[in-house]
């Protein structure tokens, strides 16, 4: 694979502009990732030309991409988001999968779309890695109502990623892999036991000494873990995603307990230093603009979609934690729960493989997710701040 470092050494310039842009405007703060994919565009194949996509780089955004999920599973303390947040997490995206449904099958019925399961699953998705740092960032993920919005990101996340490794496994014309999922599932589980429980003294003492010698243990065993985790779920025909996910929540049940803060400071560093900026970045250089601007109803599907994903996944929100959130709580929540977009990445991408879901389409969508991850949470922040003011927590 012939490897063009020039268009490497753009991605990387652009990795360095986009936390400076979203920085600019410090009261109303652009979320990084927004940034990342706008730079995307802006340098790519479609306006200034100075990048294009390859083989190198598109082996980095995939990794980049598994890093993300990786990263978000270990954010995930169900220990914290047990009982309640847990429950209506849960119920909520189950509702929002029928809501997705319905909404889907019209749009069908209507000549808007073909992908009907496709487009229906994308618009019960929650980017739960994407919201981790803004909410980290903002001191909501240590309140009481971080855990309903974890709860409800982790179902809007989990969710989608398992019926989307199904999807994989039936397209493939091998329905029986499916069942291969409940085998992955008891791979990880089993793996998960062993590594809590066998904690030898010696692999402890190495992880401790090596943390901050070239050694580096620890992070080389986490990233050995995303690898084989990711490999195993492909080799079962399901999606990468699902792998790295499913890494991440073993890594944090392993280190829940423990003094772990240098090691996620490495693993922050490997993943936003680098290779998730290259998979946001490479989306953007990616985007079809020809797409979005040869036909008006194109560019009208941009902004309804964006309300169909408040719509599909606020609407469970506002009806579901009424005896457990006050309004304000509720309608921030129903705005955190409506930001999308790496798994609509993964989606869109599975309906052009499969010639199910047309181009506009797809690019209508990511384009949504873009400005569902650039306003919601956002507004979310606003209206969370201001209900704290007016009715203080506790």
């Amino acid at each position: 694979m012939e490897i063009d470092l020039s268009n490497l050494l753009v991605v990387a310039g652009v990795a360095v502009l986009a936390p400076v842009l979203a920085d600019l405007s410090r009261r109303a703060r652009l979320p990084t990732v927004v940034a990342e994919i706008f730079l995307g565009i802006l340098v790519g194949p479609e306006l200034l030309g100075l990048a294009e996509l390859d083989g190198f780089l598109d082996a980095l955004s995939t990794f980049g991409l598994a890093f993300l999920f990786f990263l978000a599973g270990i954010e995930i303390d169900f220990e914290r988001i047990r009982g309640a947040p847990a429950r209506a997490g849960a119920l909520g995206w189950l509702l929002s999968v029928v809501l997705g449904g319905v909404v889907a099958l019209a749009l069908h019925l209507s000549g808007v779309i073909h992908a009907t399961v496709l487009v229906a699953l994308a618009l019960t998705t929650t980017t739960l890695g994407t919201l981790m740092p803004i909410l980290r960032d903002s001191g909501v993920l240590d309140q009481r109502f971080g855990r309903f919005v974890v709860g409800a990101g982790t179902a809007g996340e989990f969710g989608p990623i398992v019926l989307v490794s199904v999807i994989l496994a039936f397209d493939a014309d091998e329905p029986l892999r499916a069942t291969l999922l409940f085998a992955f599932a008891a791979i990880v589980v089993v793996a998960t036991v062993i590594a809590v429980r066998a904690r030898p003294a010696r692999v402890v003492r190495l992880l401790q000494t090596t943390m901050g010698t070239s050694g580096q243990l620890a992070v080389r065993l986490s990233l050995l873990l995303v690898i084989a985790l990711a490999a195993l779920a492909a080799e079962f025909g399901l999606d990468v995603i699902l792998g790295a996910f499913a890494a991440g929540i073993l890594v944090g049940i392993v280190i829940r307990d423990s003094e772990a803060r240098e090691f996620l400071g490495k693993l922050d560093a490997v993943g936003y230093g680098f290779l998730i900026p290259v998979f946001f970045i490479t989306t953007g250089m990616g985007y079809d603009l020809d797409a979005l601007g040869e036909d008006p109803a194109t560019l009208l599907m941009v902004p309804g979609f964006t309300l169909l994903f408040l719509v599909v996944r606020g609407l469970p929100a506002m009806l579901l934690y009424r005896k457990t959130l006050p309004r304000p709580d509720r309608i921030a929540l129903a705005l955190f729960s409506a930001a999308a977009l790496p798994l609509l990445v993964a989606i869109t991408q599975i309906g052009l493989d499969t010639h199910t879901m047309r181009s506009e389409v797809a690019v209508s969508l990511i384009g949504a997710g873009m400005l569902s991850v650039l306003i919601y949470p956002l507004l979310a922040l606003l209206v969370h701040r201001r209900g704290e003011r007016v009715e203080p927590p506790g």
